[in-house]
């Protein structure tokens, strides 16, 4: 994660998403602005992280790792999105790893000066509530999903999430076969029959298995199979 100084790329991205209010002036001189490549964590499970990071151009996933160092992905998200606003609140180490799938650029904020200059202000509160209570709604919306659709939709919309950044500008347009345990678990499926929709998806010409990469050949086909049911 390198930092970028360049203010005036804050202020561009603090107006893209209508932030002035929420980051005000006496903060404006903390915010650090930094580039994730994809493949590079943001912050990573049980870390003690004393930053606020807000996400402002690129897509990252979160995901959990258990005791046996299974990893199981929880989400995805694109911006405007918060990270680390629940273990802010809470004062506690990082619950999730958050890990760029593109490349992305989030705004930093040490813990210390959201105390001094934003903690207690309406606007700032607010958003936080808005970011925590959309977090809740995505899950819901999520858990739903997996239980309303047939497996073959749950993939396609995986498949576009993990492939497609939030311009629906190709990222890498595959999905490596190491992580197909990974992704069974997320769209809450097995593993035997996940090969089995994959090998169907191969026949309609959708996706194309070979050298160990699933590779999307048909965008538009595996939109209109995913009901543009994407999990974000």
């Amino acid at each position: 994660m390198k930092e970028i100084m360049d203010s005036e790329k804050i202020n561009h991205y603090l107006k893209v998403h209508q932030l002035e209010n929420i980051f005000n002036g006496a903060l404006m001189p903390y915010l650090s602005l930094y580039h994730v490549e994809s493949g590079e964590c943001i912050c990573s499970q049980g870390d003690r992280v004393n930053y606020l990071y807000v996400l402002v151009k690129g897509k990252v996933k979160v995901y959990t790792t258990s005791v046996e160092g299974k990893n199981l992905i929880l989400s995805f998200k694109t911006p405007l999105e918060v990270i680390g606003d629940i273990e802010y609140i809470q004062g506690i180490d990082i619950i999730n790893t958050v890990e760029a799938v593109s490349d992305v650029y989030v705004i930093g904020i040490h813990h210390q000066w959201l105390k001094k200059y934003a903690e207690g202000q309406p606007a700032f509160l607010q958003f936080l509530l808005r970011v925590i209570t959309q977090k809740f709604y995505v899950k819901s919306k999520s858990l739903s999903f997996n239980l309303m659709h047939p497996v073959e939709v749950r993939l396609a919309s995986y498949l576009l999430s993990v492939s497609f950044d939030e311009t629906n500008a190709q990222i890498t347009g595959r999905l490596n076969t190491e992580s197909l345990k990974d992704t069974a678990n997320f769209i809450g499926t097995s593993y035997r029959h996940l090969n089995r929709v994959i090998l169907q998806l191969c026949r309609d010409g959708l996706i194309d298995r070979s050298d160990g990469f699933i590779q999307v050949k048909d965008w538009e086909g595996l939109k209109a199979l995913s009901s543009h049911n994407i999990y974000e």
